[in-house]
């Protein structure tokens, strides 16, 4: 199954408008779990069943414009969010939860220099800055932009067409008509990179994707497969592999705008020649581990904040098989 281009993508497929956010030489990603994974928050999930989810306390707000920008300041220590202190939780902004006993809430809204007299040096993203971002701000902003999108993508009831009433924070969208509860959805994709068991793996290109720029193989859960399922799918139709021994490493959200990135390996079972489709993969080919840490692999990765880095990295480094 192919990604809609500037639809739900995943990691390593952005659409032109983004192409400049993975350049190359772009730096290997550290940690233990993927950037965009990371958090520090409470949810709070019983908190927005209150008529006030704050209870009572000033609330921190971000604004996300309609490109899913957001303010930043940049200090000595990195990137920041700037985030607008209210008294009280303004009305259509969704409760993200609390850290510290401080809540927080996303809103939509527009650009500015300052927010609340706070100066902003730029507006930016999730891909951009998420790499950047300490674990309490990358969650926030991931969690805020996931909810913010499906929000504005599921603004009339799928069962009646009526438009929808918001409850429980911004956490439910009832159908005026059936009375329904409409939740957030999340579509499960799998990003895997398949290896032949000892120093080789399969990295692969768009036709869409900048010259030079390579990645992981990736595609959507159909409905009625498991994941494991996907991932012996897609290599079979993209490349056309055989693969066993699919092994689950890691998942990352991708709120662009509703994806759930689910990260596995697959061990090549058979023949290695690469049958591409033309219709999803322009080219793609072997490359070593060596090649891959010595800098004579692609012109370049995927960036730091995508899953995809997170398990080439990894890979290279011996730490899956």
């Amino acid at each position: 199954m192919s990604v809609p281009p500037g639809g739900s993508t995943a990691a390593d497929n952005p659409p032109e408008a983004v192409r400049g956010f993975w350049p190359a030489g772009t730096p290997d990603t550290t940690g233990t779990v993927p950037v965009l994974s990371r958090s520090a928050h409470d949810r709070d999930h019983l908190g927005r069943s209150l008529e006030d989810p704050t209870r009572g306390r000033p609330v921190r707000v971000l604004t996300v414009d309609e490109r899913r920008a957001v303010p930043v300041r940049e200090t000595e220590g990195g990137p920041e969010l700037v985030w607008d202190e209210q008294p009280t939780l303004p009305l259509g902004a969704v409760y993200l939860g609390e850290a510290g006993g401080v809540p927080y809430a996303a809103v939509r809204g527009e650009r500015a220099l300052t927010v609340n007299g706070r100066p902003v040096d730029l507006w930016t993203g999730l891909r951009e800055v998420g790499s950047e971002l300490g674990d309490l701000d990358a969650g926030l902003l991931a969690e805020a932009v996931g909810i913010l999108e499906w929000h504005e993508r599921a603004r009339f009831s799928p069962l009646s067409g009526a438009p929808t009433t918001i409850e429980r924070a911004g956490w439910v969208q009832r159908d005026p008509v059936t009375g329904a509860e409409l939740f957030p959805r999340t579509d499960p994709a799998v990003i895997m990179l398949v290896h032949d068991g000892g120093d080789r793996c399969v990295l692969g290109r768009q036709a869409v994707w900048p010259p030079g720029r390579f990645s992981i193989l990736a595609g959507f859960v159909e409905p009625g497969e498991s994941a494991e399922g996907a991932v012996a799918r897609e290599v079979a139709e993209e490349v056309g592999l055989q693969v066993t021994d699919v092994r689950y490493v890691s998942s990352q959200p991708w709120p662009f705008p509703q994806s759930l990135m689910l990260g596995f390996t697959a061990r090549l079972d058979g023949d290695d020649t690469l049958r591409l489709d033309p219709t999803e993969i322009e080219e793609a080919r072997w490359w070593t581990r060596d090649e891959l840490r010595s800098g004579r692999g692609p012109e370049a990765l995927p960036p730091p904040v995508s899953i995809a880095r997170h398990i080439i990295d990894r890979w290279v480094a011996g730490e899956l098989s």
